[in-house]
């Protein structure tokens, strides 16, 4: 059994439950389940650790472990691999990109980062009183962070987390999602077999208890809270935080919108919305599940996006030949199926898709439906399975009214003469957007949305940024 990592110590707790294989239904193992003791174990150790070592002010040391963490990690990789297909249910292509070897290299990225960032920024001279004075500002760590994943692509974001908070000089007690506890744990085990991460800087826990969750975000002792997950579950914590008025970053829910242009090339749109749509079985915050095409052309793009979705291959996720694997429990897949249901039943037309697959696993056919009503459930909350509505609009102005029509405003994709494509981009409200098959995810990429898909950034220099508090100074010239 995987131990959690809490004070330099893998440890086991006084429960544990099943983690489930997703693609067959089997236990692969128990995890920990976690108590709030443990969390207040954890949140105590790391206290510790930001108030009393040199962690915090140490840069150099900082960059050194992050180094140590990045060898282990690709030192790794191949039991890593087959854990997050086991773990994850994510297809072993994922497993070359995001799903893993993607989400190693952002370790590197903010290791290679932290020398030269500048944590000083001089505002120059100002006269007070006849004496002139000295002003800058100096980039302090924002403190003990509490991180909460989800667990659509754990690995990710626990190191997209995990990194940036490390490099900031912060201690973070990170606790993985439920339904994945085995990789997120396999980190902990690294840090602490791999590492010269001192005890209390990384704290690792696992748990299906909902007052864990709730002792991260009410610690007084916890400074900041960087939680990935649904919309629901961010303005709970939004809440929960504020009686210590800490600062939160949340990276939540998407219902991101593919508008297609008249004049616009359909090969790329189309493709982009079959396998973008069935891409980790549609379990992906950013995925462009709204389609929203000329109406003149309406019939014709439904007929070819429903026929690249009969060539998503889906299965076993061990199987390379496989695109698609399954969603990530039983409980996930009847929350899809009965979406997809009441869609039709409120008079949708069911193009492709909309069944269980029968025999082991949690598997769902790549789903198209269309004559949806725009203010509709099925197009207005997110599925997070593989199912795409398909949306006629009237112009690029109407486009432009759809898209927005939504809570979401996380990420996008526009098609068509780039010029036009460009100018509707540029007015949909949403934190990234792809223009004629633009490619804009990165680790140098800052990622976070509009309205209710989010509070802040991650990636890049700014991810950096949400882990730093600025201290403005000054002193008399002699």
């Amino acid at each position: 059994m995987h131990r959690m990592l809490i004070d330099g110590k893998l440890v086991t707790a006084d429960r544990t439950y099943p983690s489930v294989n997703p693609a067959t239904g089997q236990v692969l193992d128990h995890a920990p389940d976690a108590s709030v003791a443990d969390a207040q174990a954890a949140i105590a150790a790391a206290r510790r650790a930001f108030d009393t070592t040199s962690w915090a002010t140490d840069a150099e040391f900082r960059a050194r472990c992050l180094d140590q963490l990045h060898a282990a990690l690709v030192s790794q990789k191949e039991m890593l691999r087959e854990l997050t297909i086991a773990d994850v249910g994510a297809p072993r292509v994922l497993t070359n990109g995001p799903q893993l070897e993607e989400a190693i290299e952002i370790v590197r990225y903010y290791a290679d980062l932290l020398p030269g960032y500048p944590m000083t920024q001089e505002l120059g001279l100002t006269e007070f009183r006849g004496q002139q004075h000295r002003r800058w500002v100096e980039k302090e760590p924002a403190g003990v962070v509490a991180a909460i994943i989800g667990y659509n692509y754990p690995t990710q974001l626990a190191l997209a987390k995990l990194s940036p908070a490390l490099a900031a000089g912060c201690t973070v007690v990170l606790k993985g999602a439920p339904d994945t506890p085995l990789i997120t744990l396999a980190l902990g085990e690294l840090i602490a077999e791999h590492t010269d991460i001192p005890a209390g800087v990384v704290n690792i826990l696992t748990s299906t208890d909902v007052a864990v969750g709730e002792a991260l975000t009410t610690s007084p002792d916890v400074d900041a809270v960087t939680f990935t997950g649904s919309t629901a579950t961010g303005r709970r914590i939004m809440a929960a935080a504020s009686s210590t008025v800490k600062r939160v970053f949340l990276e939540l829910g998407g219902k991101s919108a593919l508008v297609v242009l008249d004049g616009a090339d359909l090969a790329g749109p189309i493709g982009t919305a079959a396998f973008a749509t069935c891409s980790h079985a549609g379990q992906g915050c950013a995925i462009p599940t709204r389609m929203l095409v000329p109406r003149a052309q309406h019939d014709a793009i439904v007929a070819q996006v429903a026929g690249a979705m009969g060539h998503v291959t889906y299965g076993d996720p061990s199987d390379g030949n496989n695109y698609m694997g399954p969603l990530i429990s039983e409980r996930q897949r009847d929350k899809v199926d009965g979406m997809v249901r009441r869609a039709v039943e409120a008079g949708a037309t069911l193009v492709t898709g909309g069944q269980k697959v029968d025999g082991p696993g949690y598997f769902y056919t790549p789903t198209v439906l269309t004559n949806v009503d725009p203010d509709s459930e099925i197009a207005q909350e997110e599925v997070f399975g593989p199912v795409l509505v398909i949306i006629p609009h009237d112009g690029d102005d109407d486009a432009v009214r759809i898209a927005n029509n939504s809570i979401y405003g996380l990420s996008g994709a526009v098609f068509g003469p780039e010029e036009r494509a460009l100018a509707v981009a540029r007015r949909i409200r949403t934190g990234t957007m792809g223009v004629n098959g633009g490619a804009w995810f990165g680790h140098d990429v800052p990622f976070g949305g509009y309205k209710q898909s989010g509070i802040g950034k991650e990636s890049g220099a700014a991810g950096l940024e949400e882990f730093l508090e600025s201290k403005s100074l000054a002193i008399p010239v002699s």
